[in-house]
């Protein structure tokens, strides 16, 4: 029994030192990966932190003690490196997928195009009236219709006037008396003779009887008391009052010709393009009557005057017409190509428009692209101005960047998340990028942390919690109203409706208007997000919006009114955190 006792000792004892051996090695071996972990420190390094600098020592997950520049390991992490935020990196396999293509923004010859609609007139200088300068009655009309082309000396209609009959009596005396003086010896006589018939012929002339009239009044020597009236000039008819026994007065306008070999078009131009717009500049319009076919004029006058309400001016261009094909009431679309100027250039398809701003991708290098916002200026077919933002050689993106566009919006939401994550802010929710919780992120490791630790976040503009109040707001606009509300009434962080009231200066709602709203959070990293409103009834446009959190929100709401310039009206408010 001894023996067996020495053994199981043995046993016991030989157990009880392993696990003293192992309780040491796993002793230092936490010791070592805790001094591994990024952002931990030794307790004896917690010396001389005390009396209110507890929280002094302590790495918050990788932030600096200055908060100012990120550690080490933060710029290891996706989101919180010295990237600039929205840049997209693309493997070289995705790029060749998606297609990604870019090209230098270079100098070039830029052609402005300047686009509008117009509307199509007759030449003022060619329009003509056909009136009586006497009383009288219309006998017979030749030209019966309006829309009838006549030519200059055509006969009109026939006019009895008891006045023109007694003119040509009068000339047919005065003509017989200078006959019977012509052998008269006194030349007192003979010129008083040619005077009377001077001026008889005179009074016929200035009551619109030709020369033709008079010489054939002489050769019959009788008055004709039916006078014919032949048009003035060669046109089409707009308008016809002659009808057969109708009395008309001196003044009375019988025809309206207009000469529309050569037609005008009126056109609007918006305030900020009358720089670019030149007299004698060519033009082109198409009409919807003759597709495919280009008819060509160039800018004959600009209007002095500016529309206060459209905020427009009017250009009148002068095309020829040949085979009558342009009619007076027509639209058109109309391009006007301005001056050409050689200038920093970019392709069109390189810009990408957001409402608020306009972006581009820079090519960096390695399948990095990085949003800049650029300002812009002339236009072309193909080519659009950059007046800030690049530089010649600069490489932009000019394919895929829709793709890129959203990957870059997701990146700028995940850094976002990411940081708040870091900081500590784990009860705050980053919406519109991802939906679910936040990866790798322990929401037990905040228990107990005191709300005296998130001092000097208070000032962060846009973050924090906010109060739920009512938003309903009415703007005026020139002649349009617009009033904004929400559903709920106290918007909270979420899905909320937008909706917009549109009404017209009588208090009429506009039913034909085109609404869409671009929101965005006022602090770094967030970007715009636009939705389209969709019309209801009574004037109101409504769009789902996702506010992702609690703060102040900025709302920038467009319409657009046929015939109109866009209404553009930004409108800020604080939206509640979720739960609250």
């Amino acid at each position: 029994m001894s023996q067996d006792m020495r053994r199981k000792s043995l046993v016991v004892g030989v157990a009880a030192a392993s696990l003293l051996v192992g309780a040491i090695a796993g002793f230092f071996a936490a010791h070592r990966v805790m001094n591994d972990m990024p952002g931990m420190i030794s307790s004896g390094e917690m010396k001389g932190h005390e009396k209110g600098h507890e929280m002094e020592g302590m790495s918050m997950k990788g932030m600096s003690r200055e908060g100012a520049k990120p550690s080490r390991d933060m710029e290891s992490r996706p989101g919180m490196s010295e990237v600039p935020s929205g840049t997209v990196v693309v493997p070289a396999v995705a790029r060749q997928l998606i297609g990604v293509r870019s090209v230098p923004a270079a100098h070039a010859t830029l052609e402005e195009e300047i686009r509008t609609v117009g509307t199509v007139g007759y030449d003022e200088r060619g329009f003509t009236q056909v009136t009586l300068r006497t009383s009288g009655w219309v006998r017979e009309v030749f030209v019966d219709s309006i829309g009838r082309p006549v030519r200059k000396g055509e006969p009109l209609f026939t006019v009895y006037s008891p006045d023109l009959l007694v003119a040509q009596e009068e000339y047919l005396l005065a003509v017989k008396m200078q006959a019977h003086l012509a052998a008269s010896p006194l030349d007192d006589a003979k010129a008083n003779a040619d005077a009377l018939v001077a001026s008889a012929r005179e009074r016929l002339r200035l009551w619109d009887v030709t020369d033709a009239q008079i010489a054939a009044l002489e050769r019959r020597g009788q008055a004709d008391p039916v006078l014919t009236v032949y048009a003035p000039s060669s046109g089409i008819v707009m308008k016809r009052e002659a009808l057969p026994g109708k009395y008309v007065a001196p003044g009375t306008i019988l025809y309206e010709l207009a000469d529309l070999s050569t037609v005008w078009i009126s056109a609007e131009m918006y305030e900020s393009e009358l720089a670019a717009v030149k007299v004698g500049q060519p033009a082109t319009v198409t009409v919807a009557a003759y597709p495919g076919e280009t008819f060509r004029g160039k800018v004959a006058y600009v209007y002095p005057t500016l529309n206060t309400e459209t905020r427009t001016a009017r250009v009148r261009l002068e095309l020829p017409n040949p085979g009558l094909k342009l009619k007076p009431g027509m639209y058109g679309n109309v391009i006007v190509q301005t001056k050409a100027v050689t200038t920093l250039v970019v392709p069109k398809e390189a810009v990408l428009d957001t409402g608020l701003r306009q972006l581009v991708f820079l090519d960096r290098g390695e399948g990095r692209y990085e949003p800049i916002a650029v300002t812009l200026g002339r236009r072309s077919r193909q080519l659009v101005e950059v007046l800030e933002g690049l530089k010649a050689g600069d490489r932009v993106v000019t394919s895929a960047n829709f793709l890129l566009d959203a990957e870059s919006k997701l990146a700028s939401a995940g850094s976002m998340q990411a940081m708040m994550g870091q900081i500590g802010m784990a009860d705050w929710q980053m919406r519109g990028a991802y939906e679910g919780k936040m990866e790798g992120m322990d929401m037990g490791d905040m228990k107990g942390m005191p709300m005296g630790d998130m001092k000097g976040m208070e000032g962060m503009k846009g973050m924090g919690s906010a109060p739920a109040i009512v938003v309903a707001e009415t703007r005026q606009a020139g002649s349009v109203s617009l009033s904004l509300s929400t559903a709920p009434e106290k918007p909270k962080a979420g899905e909320v409706l937008l909706r917009l009231k549109v009404t017209d200066q009588a208090g009429q709602p506009v039913t034909n208007a085109q609404v869409f709203f671009v929101y965005t959070m006022p602090m770094p990293g967030m970007t715009d997000s636009k939705v389209t409103a969709s019309y209801t009834k009574d004037g109101w446009y409504e769009g789902k919006v996702l506010f992702g959190m609690g703060g102040t929100w900025v709302v920038t709401a467009t319409a657009t009114i046929p015939g109109q310039p866009p209404i553009v009206e930004q409108f800020q408010f604080l939206v509640a955190g979720s739960g609250m």
